[in-house]
């Protein structure tokens, strides 16, 4: 007889079997074997909250087999991910196999290599109850809330609507953000940049105008920057004051979660389920010629930054045999996690740190090198020395005016030589300004004032809705990625490029829950909800009476709001289409049904007519002159086909223009990406430029 050791994915199986070898059958539950089911509530609420789990539909083969071998086995190990849910997918292993929960039959592995595995199965433990019981509380929470509350927004706004717990502050916060963009008032406001050369020099630098000796100015129309400007007609240039100093620039910590989905949206353009999809495969092994199937980064799911001595001490070995010691801080760096980091496991870091991407390059997928070489940087870099830059500051008088001028160069490039973190706005270049000394006179070669308008705050991005909810403690690392897909998918919030709109209905849904269940979308109350599951985790804080402090308020105020909006039906705005309706003639309008949008006359009942509703581009086929319209893949991938399918097979992955082409008078696609360009698909044409031409 053998070992039964239990994981989640057959991939983690595979990697966990190389090392544990024979005497061990590894085999994988494919994630979560029991649930609550889908077709009802099954949380007896009068009965403190008891779960109604039950196999999960379509599992009772796989829960059989397990039983089958859990009895011919000598001994069993529960070894799932490192988490809440990994603990309670153990949790209800454990149940179903019938093993004793005072026993040692569970094991976790912080990385899927020899050492991580080895470790894990020389310190098997109990199941912690306290960890499945906050993973209890959380499920059986957003049952009560998507249950409870969907039905009652589907009654009063649309049929099919659903709630959320974490969701439904998500797409507040996109809206309160869409509000403030509309009230944003611009206000004009101008600015003064000049040129100068030193005497004695031939190299030109950039000033900006700062104020008058009694402090900084601000120009608020053109009148008073052309007062200024003539003002400064022959005017003598002079430096007064230059300061000059050395800054030094640390590297940025390890990725948690929450910065790996940020970074890898900014730098890769991958959504947060993507990133997580190639963290899980990274973590749970890959075939590397050589070593064989092995686990190239540690847990993805973690909001510690604590890192273990042997990698720290692997990495400063890798980093000073490829850089030499120069590029070693004096000390090995320890990073501080934010105060309510639950610190359960390891930042993401590479499992094996002296392994470069380029030497499992050709072993893994386009997504997994991308990702296994900007976690690899990160973290090697954030043991690297800093980067030590000179600056000047200098100040410029004309008459009582002052202009200023500032920049740097990179005297030592330290951690920059291999990573440095994208920002969500560009920061200032590093200019090198000409040697410069107090009351040097400066010869002004041009200047001029330019106006501009105060932008409202910009649109969020997965990168920064991620750290807005991580920054108010919305949800928890495992959450961030479902969250988004749920509200892009549920049509409550719409992709515009990378920034992320809501919907009419997505408004809609959250001014009404602003109304009437104003503590569901308070962004503190639900920080506060996630610092009471974490109580629980700790085993600080009851799971049930957690749950009895939630229910009795919101069970109260649903109560309410179903009583007062009694025959209140909030009505959507429809779009008008220039569709008519070839039965009664009016105008069809776009409606939304359980399988996506549809056209339908506005007529019914007294009119029923339906069609399928096919979203137009406004530009022509440029190989038949029909129209382009919108389609989708299986995967919902967006691409553009001709509406005279089959009778015209143009598709491209590209948006057509409405712009034709100079040459043909064919219509142009846009093609984007690092280098956006216009261009004609026309056979033998080759017409293309930029869009800016």
């Amino acid at each position: 007889m053998s070992k039964l050791v239990i994981v989640e994915s057959p991939a983690k199986a595979k990697t966990i079997k190389k090392y544990l070898g024979t005497g061990f059958d590894v085999v994988a539950s494919m994630g979560h074997v029991r649930d609550l089911p889908q077709n009802r509530l099954s949380v007896d609420i009068k009965n403190k909250f008891k779960p109604k789990y039950e196999i999960i539909k379509g599992k009772e083969k796989l829960v059989q087999d397990l039983k089958d071998l859990a009895e011919k086995s000598d001994s069993i190990l529960l070894a799932t991910d490192p988490d809440r849910e990994g603990e309670a997918i153990s949790w209800h292993l454990a149940y179903i196999l019938g093993l004793d929960m005072d026993q040692k039959n569970r094991v976790t592995f912080n990385e899927i290599t020899k050492t991580g595995v080895t470790n894990g199965m020389q310190n098997p433990r109990n199941i912690d109850i306290d960890l499945v019981n906050a993973q209890q509380a959380r499920r059986i929470l957003d049952r009560l809330v998507g249950y409870k509350l969907s039905p009652f927004l589907s009654q009063k706004i649309r049929r099919g609507l659903s709630a959320g717990r974490v969701q439904s502050v998500a797409v507040r916060i996109i809206v309160d953000r869409e509000n403030e963009i509309r009230s944003f008032v611009p206000e004009e406001y101008w600015t003064i940049d000049a040129k100068f050369v030193p005497k004695g020099s031939r190299k030109t630098f950039a000033a900006s105008f700062y104020g008058d000796t009694n402090g900084k100015m601000k120009i608020s129309s053109e009148e008073e920057s052309n007062r200024i400007l003539e003002d400064l007609k022959d005017a003598d240039f002079n430096i007064v004051k230059v300061k000059k100093g050395t800054r030094r620039k640390s590297p940025a910590p390890p990725f948690i979660t929450s910065t790996l989905q940020q970074e890898a949206s900014r730098r890769l353009g991958f959504q947060a389920r993507r990133t997580m999809k190639a963290a899980q495969e990274l973590y749970e092994g890959v075939e590397v010629p050589g070593l064989g199937a092995v686990g190239l980064i540690t847990y993805m799911r973690t909001d510690s930054l604590r890192i273990s001595e042997d990698a720290v001490h692997e990495a400063s070995d890798y980093i000073r045999e490829r850089w030499g010691d120069k590029y070693l801080p004096d000390a090995p760096r320890h990073f501080k996690s934010r105060a309510n980091a639950q610190d359960g496991h390891e930042a993401i870091r590479p499992s094996m740190p002296s392994l470069p991407p380029e030497k499992v390059k050709e072993s893994l997928s386009s997504d997994q090198y991308k990702l296994y070489k900007l976690i690899w940087e990160r973290f090697l870099a954030s043991q690297m020395s800093n980067c030590l830059q000179s600056t000047t500051q200098a100040e410029i008088q004309a008459k009582n005016y002052i202009f200023k001028a500032s920049g740097f160069t990179v005297t030592f490039d330290g951690f920059t030589v291999l990573y440095e973190e994208a920002k969500d706005e560009k920061d200032e270049a590093g200019v090198s300004l000409p040697p410069l000394e107090n009351g040097m006179p400066l010869k002004l070669k041009e200047i001029a004032g330019s106006q501009h308008f105060t932008q409202p705050p910009p649109r969020f991005t997965e990168a920064s809705l991620i750290k807005a909810l991580e920054e108010n403690g919305i949800g928890r690392p495992s959450t961030y990625a479902a969250t988004i897909s749920t509200i892009t998918g549920r049509e409550y919030v719409v992709r515009d490029g990378k920034a992320l709109k809501p919907t009419e209905l997505g408004e809609t849904v959250t001014n009404l829950m602003k109304e009437r269940f104003p503590k569901i979308v308070n962004i503190k109350f639900t920080a506060q909800v996630e610092s009471n599951l974490d109580e629980v985790q700790s085993g600080k804080t009851n799971w049930v009476e957690t749950l009895e402090d939630f229910y009795g308020d919101f069970d109260q105020t649903l109560k309410t709001a179903k009583e007062e909006m009694q025959g209140v039906k909030i009505q959507l705005k429809e779009d008008v289409t220039d569709v008519i309706c070839e039965k009664c003639g009016r105008h069809m309008v776009i409606k939304n049904g359980r399988y996506g949008k549809f056209l339908a006359c506005p007529g019914y009942p007294e009119c029923k007519n339906v069609k399928k509703y096919v979203q137009e581009t406004g530009a022509e086929c440029p190989k038949c002159g029909g129209k382009v319209i919108v389609k989708k893949t299986k995967k919902g991938r967006v691409f553009y086909g001709c509406s005279n399918y089959p009778n015209c097979d143009f598709v491209s992955w590209d948006e057509p223009s409405k712009e034709k082409c100079p040459r043909c008078g064919k219509t142009l696609l846009k093609k984007k990406g690092k280098n956006p360009k216009l261009y004609c698909v026309t056979p033998d044409c080759g017409f293309e430029k930029t869009e800016e031409e």
